[in-house]
Parts: structure tokens; C-alpha cells; sequence
């Protein structure tokens, strides 16, 4: 498990991948899985059941973990 400086809140800049030059807070860290969740960054379409609080069901857009290498720490 590697140690990187980032914490919930913090502003990101995606230096790699689709979403490259994107600057955004970091929403979620995973230490153990050396990733992070960027808000508004590498968003996937997720089909979801019908349950009681969502009656239609459908698909809901999430954000998914980015790799801490595409990830750089920018002042805010």
C-alpha cells in the first residue's frame, strides 16, 4: 500500500486519460486500492432496478476511481 498526500476536498488535476487537464475535488480516497473518485471525472452510466424509492428504475451516471499516477494536486 503506497502513501500519497491526498484527502477528501482536495483540488485535482487529471493529467492523464480522457478527462485530461479537468481540475476537480477529489470525492472519495482508496488507499488500499491506490485510487481515487474525482467529481464530474471518468463518469459511467450505471443501469439501475426498480426499488420503492425509485419506481422507473433506469440509469444513473457515476463517477468511477481514477489511478493516483493520472492524478496531480493542484492550489486551490
Amino acid at each position: 500500500m503506497a502513501k500519497f498526500n491526498f484527502k477528501k476536498g482536495d483540488m485535482v488535476e487529471i493529467i492523464a486519460g480522457d478527462d485530461k487537464g479537468t481540475k476537480a475535488t477529489v470525492l472519495a480516497v482508496m488507499p488500499k486500492k491506490n485510487k481515487v473518485i474525482v467529481e464530474g471525472c471518468k463518469v459511467a452510466k450505471k443501469a439501475v432496478k426498480p426499488t420503492e424509492e425509485n419506481t422507473k428504475g433506469g440509469h444513473i451516471n457515476k463517477e468511477m476511481p481514477i489511478d493516483v499516477s493520472n492524478v496531480r494536486k493542484v492550489e486551490a
